[in-house]
């Protein structure tokens, strides 16, 4: 079996240990109490075109109606093709760098290659999905506690990790570990209701309080150069453009155009679309600078609409501040300065939740 040696972060090493057992794995809490500075895999690998939310969630979907044999069929044959195209052999180098990048699998399938399910999977690969498995913690994590640190609200924090925690497969959730960190994590939320101004102590199994001691103002994101970005994206476009030439047709963004193959930015992320917006490195069109906008655009009511429709659910007005600052916590500075979410967009944002909120504890105390 592979084995790294040399190289590892904390976070591969331990997940490693983790990956070994569905029923002996470390859990999320024991990984970032043992994580110091690692780096995810993303940091090293080649460069990547990030997918959208809706791409992901439409990757997870197709996954969920696959029995998990065949699950583990396709993981298997999934990290074959990314060595592939890598032109390497192995996850990491001799130097301990990852070669390769998880982040285009979905949830499942990561899971089924930490927990070695069937038995095809190597060490080292177990090792790279349980960073990227800890990774996506950490990313869900990251907003609603940027979020927290404005707001002194510590209970969006607890439920950002029930919603990732939720989002995990049924032969996840039926793992010891993830039904300890659910519990735990229903204690946490419980507790800051009572008092949200405080991280609670003392539940056993806790991955927040983990996550919170190591990152009390958000986990720091590995991300591409915005450049590096944009040349990616361009190359997506140019791929399209290809495709429809070889069916005869024009590549065209103006919906309102009668003739030509509409161009599909729905796979993009925000911050790719952000690299077609502005435009910086002058390598997209005046036409395709604006269906980004349109898209992004879009996507920003879709995203207000969401954090409203949350407020009326809830019956919280201060969800609805909630929402934005979320959202807003979890875009780069290039997403905030292409959809205009300016300091002051948030200091409003936040003002208004402690407003709200203030006014909601007065007429609970009257």
């Amino acid at each position: 079996m592979t084995t790294v040696t040399t190289g590892l972060n904390s976070y591969a090493q331990y997940g490693a240990a983790y990956a070994r057992s569905a029923v002996t794995q470390t859990s999320l809490a024991n990984v970032l109490n043992a994580a110091e500075d690692g780096t995810s895999s993303a940091a090293n690998s080649a460069t990547n075109l990030t997918l959208s939310a809706a791409a992901r969630a439409q990757l997870a979907n197709a996954s969920a109606a696959k029995d998990f044999t065949t699950v583990i069929s396709d993981s298997r044959a999934a990290l074959d093709k990314l060595y592939t195209a890598a032109g390497v052999s192995a996850p990491y180098d001799a130097s301990g760098k990852p070669t390769i990048d998880l982040s285009s699998l979905d949830r499942r399938a990561v899971y089924a290659i930490a927990a070695n399910s069937g038995g095809k999977f190597t060490e080292a690969e177990q090792t790279l999905a349980a960073v990227t498995r800890v990774a996506g913690f950490n990313a869900a994590l990251s907003p609603a506690t940027q979020t927290a640190q404005l707001t002194g609200d510590y209970s969006t924090v607890y439920k950002a990790a029930a919603d990732y925690l939720d989002g995990a497969s049924n032969e996840e959730k039926a793992t010891a570990t993830w039904k300890a960190e659910r519990a735990a994590v229903a204690k946490g939320l419980t507790a800051t209701q009572s008092d949200p101004t405080k991280v609670p102590s003392g539940i056993s199994n806790d991955p927040v309080a983990s996550y919170l001691a190591q990152y009390p103002s958000g986990s720091p994101t590995t991300t591409q150069s915005f450049s590096s970005v944009a040349k990616s994206t361009r190359a997506a476009l140019d791929e399209q453009a290809k495709s429809a030439a070889a069916a005869g047709k024009e590549l065209v963004y103006d919906p309102g155009r009668k003739v030509g193959q509409m161009a599909d930015l729905s796979g993009l992320d925000n911050r790719a679309l952000s690299a077609i917006s502005l435009n910086q490195d002058q390598l997209f069109s005046k036409e395709e600078s604006f269906a980004a906008k349109r898209e992004l655009d879009g996507r920003n009511r879709a995203s207000i609409l969401t954090a409203l429709k949350q407020s009326q659910s809830s019956g919280n007005p201060a969800d609805f501040s909630l929402g934005l600052l979320n959202t807003y916590s979890a875009m780069s500075a290039e997403e905030r300065t292409a959809t205009n979410w300016t300091t002051t967009f948030r200091d409003n944002a936040v003002q208004s939740y402690k407003a709200t909120t203030s006014l909601l504890s007065m007429l609970k105390g009257g």
